[in-house]
């Protein structure tokens, strides 16, 4: 009896970091305290997983270049080095890099010389060059293949939204191609040109509905599409997905694998595909999704070495002295913050109203890390509150827009079953957005949170008469927010009276040295109640 040989099969490991936002190193900026996360941790889960078998694949997920004094140091103070990020991944081989929107922050100058020094290609295949029609950076995929003879097609995607948060200067010349679009076309290809056995699609971006229910989570602007590529594009393997920060794993979407390894590299997303040869090549019979925590993972130290240069000139800027405090301007909590006006907030509005000559500003309290100001301030605690390279817009907009803010920011809280005032689930989910949330100053204002939605803002005055509603008014906000950015349509496509492209944390600092001495204040021209 002749016995029937066994089909080859073959297993294929693909892994995946994104969001990183320049964290190499695990440690807390604000204060060098030991924090479990950064690519140095990374570094060496990607080696263990690679003693483990050949056929391992690394990708980079996108907005790896900005986020941390590391990575504004070496793109604002110190750039002719290589991208100490770009170093960190050349060294650990990675296959492939996909454009985030954080990758355009600090200019297409910078973005480009960071693509020049990778050893690995970058992909995007839904940015285009204006004139050419075509991915601006060259062919948006690569194709992988193991020694059994399995071909891996990979194809890079980026949220089109980005216009709508990013200076025009810092995309000029390209074109934003929907994700949809853009992913069935390139699907195709790999299928029917590349005869590729497998499609795994990195996408920087995230899921607009709920995985269970499909039920939409957030206003369908095309942010993120991660569910409709999910359910309209034929030929996916594998879905890799990143800027909502989530961790995510262990679910298929319409057959489709997904996984989303949170941010600041806590995690390493693994994705395990086992094939079987068949008649006409080869198919997936198995694909499972994981995340690979770096709790407790010793950094690597060829990572930690590379990078120790970087490092030691971010810690000295960052301690250098910048000026002193009179009062109190420190974050003991986050929430008390944000329900009645504080020194911190009041402070960095005045700044931005007297440097935009604006009567009017708002801003937010980023994230509840924030440490605020000592009475000794350095370069580490501008940059410890200030974490976005934003820079300032003076937009002319009506009474009823600042209303409908008001509106839009109240709506970041809610009464638990005790009556306790938290966080609503709508700020929280999929990720925390403690940066959409809004305080304002030049008006006076109150939001009672015991009113649904819509209906909080119950005191809405300015120079101690009722707002205008009709009327037009300059207001000062960071560039995020002038262009809309965390679903404040109120504010797009409103007239610039006024651009100031300097970072703010570079604002901020500015002043406090041209002052030498702060001192708090507290107007109380705005409160959140309950009842």
């Amino acid at each position: 009896m002749v016995q029937k040989s066994r089909n080859m099969r073959s297993t294929v490991t693909i892994l995946e970091t994104s969001d990183l936002h320049g964290s190499v190193l695990p440690i807390h900026y604000a204060n060098n305290k030991p924090n479990e996360v950064g690519l140095a941790k990374i570094g060496t889960l990607i080696t263990q997983e690679r003693s483990k078998q050949e056929n391992v694949i690394v990708i980079d997920n996108g907005d790896l270049i900005q986020g941390t004094p590391l990575a504004y140091h070496h793109a604002r103070l110190d750039n002719t080095p290589v991208n100490p990020m770009v170093h960190s991944l050349n060294h650990l081989k990675y296959d492939a890099g996909v454009l985030g929107n954080h990758e355009f922050n600090y200019g297409l100058n910078i973005l480009d010389k960071a693509v020049q020094e990778s050893n690995f290609p970058w992909l995007c295949a839904t940015i285009l060059d204006e004139q050419s029609g075509q991915p601006f950076l060259g062919k948006p995929y690569i194709v992988k293949e193991t020694a059994e003879g399995v071909r891996i097609g990979i194809l890079g995607l980026t949220t089109p939204y980005i216009p709508n948060w990013e200076q025009p200067e810092h995309i000029q010349g390209l074109v934003f191609e929907d994700a949809v679009t853009a992913a069935r076309k390139w699907v195709q290809l790999l299928r029917e040109q590349e005869c590729v056995d497998v499609v795994v699609i990195a996408y920087h971006g995230g899921f607009e509905r709920d995985l269970h229910s499909g039920e939409p989570t957030e206003p369908l602007t095309g942010e993120n599409q991660g569910y409709q590529i999910c359910q309209e594009v034929p030929g996916i393997d594998v879905l890799l997905t990143g800027h909502q920060h989530r961790s995510l794993s262990g679910k298929e979407i319409n057959g489709v694998l997904i996984v989303q390894p949170g941010s600041l590299g806590a995690a390493l997303g693994k994705v395990t595909l086992e094939l079987e040869q068949q008649r006409g090549g080869w198919t997936v019979v198995s694909k499972v999704s994981e995340l690979l925590s770096v709790q407790g993972v010793e950094p690597d130290g060829e990572i930690v070495n590379l990078v120790q240069e970087y490092e030691r000139k971010t810690q000295e800027w960052l301690d250098q002295p910048i000026g002193k405090l009179k009062g109190d301007m420190l974050v003991k909590d986050p929430m008390q913050i944000r329900l009645k006006d504080s020194p911190l907030i009041e402070f960095i509005n005045h700044v931005q109203m007297e440097l935009s000559g604006a009567r009017i500003s708002n801003t937010a309290l980023f994230d509840n890390i924030s440490p605020g100001f000592p009475s000794d301030i350095t370069m580490r605690d501008i940059v410890s509150n200030y974490i976005y390279p934003n820079t300032l817009k003076v937009i002319r907009i009506t009474g009823q827009d600042i209303k409908d803010a008001l509106e839009q920011s109240a709506e970041y809280f809610e009464l638990g079953a005790g009556g306790e005032v938290k966080v609503s689930a709508k700020y929280c989910d999929p990720k925390p957005q403690h940066y959409n949330y809004d305080m304002w100053e030049g008006i006076e204002y109150k939001l009672n949170i015991t009113r649904p939605p819509g209906q909080r803002v119950v005191k809405l005055e300015y120079q101690g008469q009722p707002l205008d509603l009709r009327a037009s008014y300059d207001v000062v906000m960071n560039n995020y927010r002038a262009g809309g950015g965390g679903n404040y349509a109120m504010f797009q496509n409103k007239p610039v009276v006024k651009d100031i492209p300097t970072d703010v944390a570079e604002l901020l600092a500015n002043y406090i040295m041209e002052k030498g001495t702060i001192e708090a204040s507290l107007n109380q021209n705005w409160e959140v109640i309950v009842g």
